[in-house]
């Protein structure tokens, strides 16, 4: 697996983990980042992933919002929500990845984690946040 998918497992790990557990992602990868054995597992591209996430944290909740037609970001299963944000994160501020890189690993992790039906729906809903971009940054 290259670095920047095991960057993007580990960073979903954390947004994953926030969620469930009520926590700030940016505290927590802070806390990983403490811990000698966490620190070593996450390259820095965890960090800015993580970090640019938790940055554009309402901007990327209302965009979710607004293009994912009849799905309320609490209907979402949690780990959609966690690779949406991600995906979302690298499509719209992340000028470094192809957006079309970006939905394809936000695709493979959906189809490694979650139900049948999330790949097509991250694929749809990531695609389009790409079609209208240039509205949204």
């Amino acid at each position: 697996m290259a670095a920047r998918s095991k960057a993007r497992t580990r960073a979903l790990d954390i947004l994953f983990e926030a969620d469930q557990r009520g926590l700030n992602a940016e505290t927590l990868l802070d806390e990983r980042l403490r811990d000698r054995q966490s620190r070593a597992a996450n390259n820095p591209y965890t960090a800015e992933l993580v970090r640019g996430v938790v940055g554009k944290w309402n901007d990327i909740n209302a965009a979710l919002t607004d293009y994912s037609q009849g799905w309320t970001l609490e209907r979402m299963p949690a780990v959609d929500r966690a690779i949406l944000r991600l995906g979302a994160w690298e499509v719209l501020w992340n000028d470094e990845i192809p957006d079309a890189v970006a939905i394809s690993e936000a695709v493979a992790l959906a189809t490694e984690l979650s139900t049948d039906e999330s790949p097509a729906f991250v694929n749809g809903l990531l695609g389009r946040l790409a079609e209208v971009k240039a509205t949204i940054v």
